[in-house]
């Protein structure tokens, strides 16, 4: 195929079929999806705020735990905000570049996120398999260069489907989703794209499952050195550090390896939209709450602020009357 032909774009916009349910439907879902996005703004901004003006709080855990908050951020305001504007409105369409773009970020910041959550594996390792050398290991430079080196992945494992994907002529206008996943994308385009989808494949596959295996094999260091612990106390406090990362880390690689880690899914869209809602939606909003009330310092902190900002409400009332 010349790059001529390669370079041509039969469609200018596509027309996303997220929600095939009547109108009344689609703005219930309208109202529950927009609180859950505001749910989750909220929750990890306040997670973020807590971290960073709490001395507390200030440690590589809690460093890489805001940086997750960010990324959840980013992530569902990459995918919810267009996925509401549709819900309201009877043609939904999106441009092919704002399209193109929007692949782009989701699996980007999904990439991050997943490389992060391998690296907050390695600082539980570090700080219940060799606490005396925690805070030598895991410095402030130390902190910064493995968050910058999870963004720094994710870009070069990205640059190299990205520049394919751009040149893609599309004949299809419809997505059977609601954003742009690289499936529904791939089944739109003019041309055999069963090599993009084995290297979707290998490319999910490398991401999740390289960064799943470091994740247990850390937690599997972690747990018989728990075990190995005499007090039952301290073996609790142990595991308790440890019982957030897990939960999340299960949710996240869960739906996410069922929606991408197979190398044929052209049958499947719609359990992948299902998959997909729990990645994309309700995952960013779960994490702050989990680790908001699995973490008890965090709940510390927390009723610390509540009960600062219930003086300060009653002082000012006092004062008024």
């Amino acid at each position: 195929m010349t790059v001529g032909h390669l370079n041509q774009t039969l469609v200018t916009e596509f027309i996303l079929m997220a929600f095939p349910v009547s109108q009344q439907m689609q703005i219930f879902l309208f109202l529950v999806l927009l609180s859950i996005y505001l749910l989750t703004l909220a929750g990890n901004t306040v997670i973020i705020s807590i971290i960073w003006l709490d001395h507390r709080l200030q440690t590589p855990m809690y460093f890489f735990l805001s940086n997750l908050s960010f990324l959840d951020i980013l992530f569902t305001s990459v995918i919810s905000p267009k996925m509401l504007v549709s819900l309201l409105l009877e043609r939904k369409t999106v441009s092919v570049t704002a399209c193109l773009s929007q692949t782009f970020f989701s699996i980007f910041l999904g990439t991050t996120e997943f490389i992060l959550l391998a690296v907050m594996s390695f600082d539980r390792y570090v700080a219940i398999c060799n606490p005396l050398r925690y805070t030598v290991i895991m410095n402030g430079r130390v902190c910064f260069l493995l968050v910058l080196s999870c963004w720094l992945a994710a870009s070069i494992s990205m640059l190299g489907p990205t520049i394919v994907y751009t040149r893609l002529p599309f004949c299809g206008q419809e997505l059977d989703h609601f954003f742009c996943d690289i499936t529904p994308l791939l089944k739109a385009a003019c041309v055999d794209t069963s090599y993009l989808e084995m290297l979707d494949f290998v490319l999910s596959s490398l991401v999740l499952l390289s960064s799943l295996t470091f994740t247990v094999v850390s937690y599997t260091c972690i747990i018989a050195t728990i075990l190995r612990i005499p007090s039952v106390q301290r073996r609790q406090k142990a595991f308790s550090t440890c019982a957030s990362h897990i939960t999340v880390v299960t949710i996240a690689y869960g739906s996410s390896i069922f929606v991408y880690v197979r190398p044929k899914r052209s049958n499947s869209l719609a359990y992948d939209k299902a998959a997909s809602l729990l990645t994309t939606v309700v995952t960013p909003l779960l994490n702050p709450f989990i680790y908001s009330l699995r973490n008890d310092k965090v709940k510390e902190v927390l009723t610390d602020v509540g009960a600062k900002l219930m003086g300060s409400s009653k002082k000012v009332h006092f004062e008024k009357h």
